[in-house]
């Protein structure tokens, strides 16, 4: 029978290679556990309370709030922001930094996506939450500024996301390996299930939303139809898997293998994700599972932020397809032919130089 361990257990082991570790980041990975547990009662709920559907406003980014939108945001809040760990939070949901009551004595930085995937709420798809931690730069003892938020992504100290589907998980990295647990509502803990998640370095799944196809550039355009292509040697084709919710999306692309992309388009150059709040956390994870994550261009972790709702596009997953969309999308690479098609080709040819030739 399998050894039964609890996150609690697992992040205080962890902490216990680290002999200087004074404890607080593992308090500070509780407080997002429970936090998680609060949002997923509410979502497992969600069809039978009336807190489905529109707010009637909409977020810093102009897109609706949901009402379970505004519940996961103000519990996170609650129940992270009152222990005066976290000198400063910020969510995708709030326009300015989130100051908490004790932040002058906070060692840490929270950025949180509160309810990623929210357009897909009344359909009861999978949803998740994604967060991120950062030590402060500011002094302890002094007052918190926006410049504390606006960090690379490579100088987080712990990051991960909890999805809620048909189980309740929740993946972390500390920059010692990923590791994924799930929730058993019967006691109400999460347990170790998913220990030292690798990504595959290929996968067979790629995920974007072809539906903007005709605002992509040629390079992805090219990309997509790469993937298409029959090729036995490369495993092509790929398999096309959509869901629209990230968090559900990269946490398969992360077991199976595969990539993500949310590129550039001619509506959105600068890309859509946020870097904060999106794109630096399952970066973290992503190549601490040994894959990879850029814009096409850049590493993500490497960017410096400039603003608290910063956007990025997103080419995420396992290390050799993610390298391979980059080649397309710098315009460093061409569509190969079919290698099934070239000799049929070469015989139409042939035929057609000996009717010429009669």
């Amino acid at each position: 029978m399998a050894e039964l361990i609890t996150i609690e257990r697992h992040i205080l082991e962890q902490q216990r290679k680290f002999p200087s570790a004074s404890g607080e980041l593992s308090l500070l990975l509780y407080d997002v556990a429970f936090a998680a547990k609060l949002v997923r009662r509410e979502v497992i709920r969600a069809g039978l309370v009336d807190i489905l559907g529109s707010a009637g406003s909409k977020n810093v980014q102009g897109e609706e709030v949901k009402r379970l939108d505004q519940f996961a945001n103000e519990k996170f809040i609650q129940a992270i922001g009152q222990h005066g760990r976290f000198a400063v939070m910020a969510s995708e949901e709030n326009e300015d930094i989130i100051i908490p009551p004790t932040e002058k004595s906070g060692k840490y930085v929270l950025l949180f996506d509160p309810l990623d995937g929210s357009s897909n709420i009344d359909a009861n798809v999978s949803v998740g939450t994604i967060f991120s931690i950062y030590k402060r730069k500011s002094a302890v003892g002094t007052a918190a500024t926006v410049q504390d938020c606006l960090q690379k992504g490579a100088e987080q100290v712990a990051a991960g996301y909890v999805i809620y589907g048909s189980s309740v998980m929740m993946v972390y990295t500390t920059g010692q390996g990923v590791h994924g647990f799930t929730l058993d509502p019967t006691i109400g803990e999460f347990l170790l299930s998913h220990p030292n998640i690798t990504i595959p370095k290929r996968g067979k799944i790629y995920s974007i939303n072809e539906g903007y196809y005709r605002y992509f550039f040629d390079g992805i355009k090219k990309y997509i139809k790469y993937l298409q292509q029959e090729d036995k040697a490369t495993n092509r084709p790929y398999s096309a898997r959509y869901i629209g919710s990230l968090v559900a999306d990269f946490h398969r692309n992360l077991l199976y293998g595969g990539i993500f992309i949310y590129p550039r388009t001619k509506k959105a150059p600068e890309g859509k994700l946020r870097l904060l709040y999106e794109a630096n956390p399952l970066a973290f994870v992503c190549e601490q599972a040994g894959g990879r994550a850029t814009d096409g261009y850049r590493r993500i972790l490497d960017i410096v932020p400039e603003k608290l709702h910063q956007r990025t596009p997103l080419f995420i997953g396992s290390e050799e397809d993610v390298k391979i969309a980059e080649e397309f999308e710098q315009g460093l690479r061409e569509v190969e032919h079919d290698r099934e098609l070239i000799p049929s080709m070469l015989k139409e040819v042939s035929r057609a130089e000996s009717t010429l030739l009669r």
